[in-house]
Formats: C-alpha cells, structure tokens, sequence
C-alpha cells in the first residue's frame, strides 16, 4: 500500500511540474487545496492507464519499439497522456492537456520527474 501512495504521489508531483511548465496543460481550481486534489484525481487516472492501456499498446507495437529503439516511447506516453485528459473531460475532472505536441512534450516531462523522484522516494512495502 505504501507502494502505491508513493507513486501516485510522485505522479501527482510530475503532473504538476508538466502543469507548471508548459502553458497547454491546464489544471484549474480555485484553491490550492483544489488544485492538489485534482493533481492526486488526475494521477490516480494516469496510473491506472498506465497500468490498463499501456501494456496492450506496447504488445501492438513491439515491432515498432524494435525498428525505431525504442524512440516510440514518447508517442505511447503522449497518447496515454491525452487518453488521460479525455478521461478527465468525461469525468469532469479540470486537467487538459492541447494537441499532440504538447502532449509529447509533457510526457517527456513527466517520465524525467518520476524517474527521478522514484530514485529519491522509497518504493519498498
């Protein structure tokens, strides 16, 4: 379990250092305390799309993981980024994330901060 908090929390903080910078990835709230709970929401929705989609994605395009080493990656993690704020929209949760190409961009993002904070945070139970 503990696990589990410390990776949402880590995606929560990647999430909001993609929010904080880039300009068309959107997170509105009226208090800070909102906008931390909608962090915590949208990481949580990350996660599990990570966790669900992502995996048949990468079994569908094993050939093209092969062909460009792995270059592809970002686009898996621009799409699962975008999937994540269409989940969002449809649950009226207020993150958006603007075009494809900020999408790459913020997943790129995203996946430098929580590498970095899973090398500093523990990840044992």
């Amino acid at each position: 379990m503990k696990n589990f908090v410390v990776k949402t929390i880590a995606n929560a903080a990647a999430l909001a250092v993609a929010v904080w910078l880039l300009d068309k990835i959107t997170l509105t709230g009226d208090s800070t305390g909102k906008k931390v709970g909608t962090l915590i929401v949208v990481a949580l929705l990350f996660g599990l799309v990570n966790f669900l989609v992502k995996p048949v994605v990468k079994v569908l395009t094993f050939p093209l993981f092969i062909l460009t080493l792995g270059l592809i990656t970002l686009v898996v993690n621009a799409l699962m980024l975008l999937l994540t704020s269409w989940l969002a929209d449809k649950l009226d949760v207020s993150f958006h994330v603007e075009g494809f190409w900020t999408a790459v961009l913020g997943g790129l993002i995203i996946s430098i901060v929580s590498w970095a904070l899973h090398v500093v945070l523990p990840d044992d139970d």
